[in-house]
């Protein structure tokens, strides 16, 4: 079994975390994980872009080939656009559909988001209304998260325990809203 995942976004919209939950969550179930990973300018509006590949053997590389991954996670929808062309046919999709306008040119949304819709497998959602609903306006990234969890190849319980892991130092009121962007996520793709 492989499972490739391609994570992109814009800096400072918690892409790289994501990519290390789900990485640690995999291991837990028993897979193997490898991670690579662009940070743009290094800085919040610059790209981010993480190629994560899971199987349950050996792993030669890190990075994705063009037209294989099994799913898109976008955590802003015109950075989606951008990385379809690695993706498999059969592949998944999950974006958030709140635009981040770090160029004078981004084009219309409703265009880009009618393009991603257009994708078969694809899910575009308001991660950030869904995150405020949830009672934490920046875990956005734990909604898609949690809208993808329905895709990967282990138990979403387990994601449930790497969220609780890799936040336990920031106290238990943001474990707890961390998990419960996550669940939003989990019913938005139910």
């Amino acid at each position: 079994m492989k499972y490739d995942i391609v994570l992109c976004g814009v800096g400072g919209q918690g892409g790289i975390s994501v990519s290390v939950l789900i990485a640690r969550a995999a291991m837990d179930a028993g897979l193997a994980a490898k991670q690579s990973e662009v940070h743009g300018m290094a800085q919040r509006g610059g790209e981010v872009l993480a190629h994560l590949r899971l199987a349950d053997g050996p792993i030669a590389s890190p990075t994705i080939p063009r037209g294989s991954a099994s799913l898109l996670l976008a955590f802003e929808p015109l950075e989606a656009l951008r990385y379809l062309g690695w993706l498999s046919p059969s592949a998944r999709i999950v974006s958030a559909s709140s635009p981040v306008r770090n160029i004078p040119s981004y084009p219309e949304i409703e265009g880009v988001l009618a393009e991603l819709r257009s994708v078969p497998g694809s899910l575009a959602l308001d991660a950030e209304a869904l995150a405020r609903e949830a009672g934490n306006p920046k875990a956005a990234n734990m909604v898609l998260l949690g809208a993808a969890a329905a895709y990967l190849p282990f138990p979403p319980e387990l994601l449930a325990r790497a969220i609780e892991l890799g936040f336990a130092r920031k106290g238990e009121a943001v474990v707890a809203a961390n998990l419960r962007a996550f669940e939003h996520g989990r019913a938005a793709n139910s």
